[in-house]
């Protein structure tokens, strides 16, 4: 019946908190570009997080004490951001997804950056949608490689 499927409609808002996440998309943005951003010593300058970002260090600050906050970083203002173990497996989780999605659109769409696509894409994806289309996306690049014959 049209009034059950109705009840299953929520507003964006009404799917997250569905979902139970915690974090928001900019908080998910800025601890993959942390984890992006790390070097060798396993930290970010706030600076640079801010500069990658196109934000004010001041913004960058305020939100590396957010992720401290959930246990995601350990921050000192204006210093080094350092994800906790916590934080670095959510911000590989991250980067994976977004280079999926990556390789997806790049495959669908003939090109070579869809970065602007997935910024606005990525946060709205299920981890098992994931899964499929990382498989998807194995098969096609297979058949690219040898069409039929």
């Amino acid at each position: 019946m049209a009034g059950d499927r109705e009840s299953e409609f929520y507003t964006l808002k009404g799917y997250r908190l569905q979902n139970g996440g915690t974090l928001t998309d900019a908080m998910e943005d800025y601890l993959e570009m942390i984890c992006r951003c790390m070097g060798e010593g396993g930290y970010v300058r706030i600076h640079q997080l801010a500069e990658n970002l196109h934000v004010r260090p001041s913004s960058a600050s305020k939100m590396a004490g957010r992720l401290k906050e959930l246990g995601l970083v350990e921050f000192e203002k204006y210093g080094l951001v350092i994800p906790t173990a916590e934080g670095y497996a959510l911000g590989a989780a991250l980067l994976r997804r977004h280079d999926i999605l990556h390789r997806f659109f790049c495959l669908l769409n003939h090109s070579e950056n869809e970065l602007q696509q997935v910024e606005q894409v990525e946060h709205f994806i299920s981890p098992e949608t994931l899964v499929s289309l990382e498989g998807l996306i194995d098969r096609l690049e297979e058949e690219q490689k040898s069409p039929p014959s």
